[in-house]
């Protein structure tokens, strides 16, 4: 058994396989996610687990070069934008819209509990050297 770090068996797998550039995005539970685009279904119920769970975990593990946030979340749930801020450096924000566009081109689609208006982000993964 692993001793520490993320436990869910597809996430590792994904991350291990992540290279310089792939998109991974973190969702709450209302995000649309494309046919085509792989899922990894970590909901169990409405607000379980919460995106303030799986988006440190999956930071911790990841080298994130680049994260992008829907603009609509600075008016809707500043929380949520305060906990990104406070955890990395590298938001741009564009539209819900736009997120929802470029979420087609993901590597996967992280579907959380969370059940609070746009807790979404898309991170773009950096490399280690």
């Amino acid at each position: 058994m692993k001793k520490n770090g993320i436990l869910n068996p597809q996430l590792n797998r994904v991350i291990s396989e992540m290279g310089h550039r792939d998109m991974l995005i973190i969702a709450d539970a209302g995000l649309p996610i494309p046919k085509g685009v792989e899922r990894i279904d970590l909901a169990l119920k409405c607000g379980t687990p919460s995106f303030a769970e799986v988006l440190p975990a999956v930071l911790s593990e990841l080298k994130v070069e680049e994260a992008y946030v829907a603009k609509e979340i600075k008016e809707k749930n500043p929380q949520i934008l305060n906990l990104i801020s406070s955890l990395t450096r590298e938001i741009k924000f564009i539209t819900h819209e736009e997120l929802k566009e470029l979420s087609k081109q993901a590597r996967v689609i992280v579907r959380t509990g969370e059940c609070s208006p746009y807790a979404n982000i898309i991170l773009i993964s950096g490399v280690i050297f």
